[in-house]
């Protein structure tokens, strides 16, 4: 797998979200919520992933893009889910919910695979602000597919 693009950011995670989208098309993000889709830690919309990090603050991002699909250690994250996106104009953006554009790369036209991987759950302190917790989101070229959660984590469980 050769990484085509990587990024590291540092994302506030305002309303515990933060957006991996095309940045041309400037898709709505969802504002209708489940239970379920708050467990997932990740919500799909056209030409939009909605990333959920467990802090309301500016978390460590990791964002790659990669020629082909990605080797991964699942057993290296808490949380892994798996996805696709559109780019039809090649522009991936990485969107904060409350504030703007961190993140802008043109890549080829069309459908990606997705791979959202959350680190470090579990060291968040009492209060809920402050931890080592990270996310990083791989994308290749691929097929689309439905949102599904590879490996969950329970919060609360180690």
């Amino acid at each position: 797998m050769g990484i085509v693009h990587r990024a590291a950011l540092q994302v506030f995670a305002d309303y515990h979200q933060f957006y991996v989208q095309d940045g041309g098309v400037s898709p709505d993000a969802p504002t209708e919520w489940s239970d379920e889709d708050v467990a997932r830690r990740v919500k799909v919309a056209a030409n939009v992933v909605v990333v959920c990090p467990v802090r309301n603050m500016s978390v460590p991002v990791e964002v790659e893009v990669a020629s082909a699909e990605p080797s991964v250690d699942l057993g290296a994250y808490d949380h892994v889910a798996h996805c696709s996106l559109s780019l039809p104009t090649g522009i991936l953006q990485v969107h904060e919910c409350t504030g703007g554009e961190l993140l802008r790369l043109s890549v080829a036209p069309g459908t990606y695979s997705v791979l959202v991987l959350f680190s470090s759950l579990g060291s968040l302190d009492a209060s809920g602000l402050e931890g080592q917790d990270s996310y990083r989101v791989v994308l290749w070229p691929g097929n689309e597919r439905a949102l599904a959660v590879v490996k969950a984590w329970a919060e609360g469980k180690q």
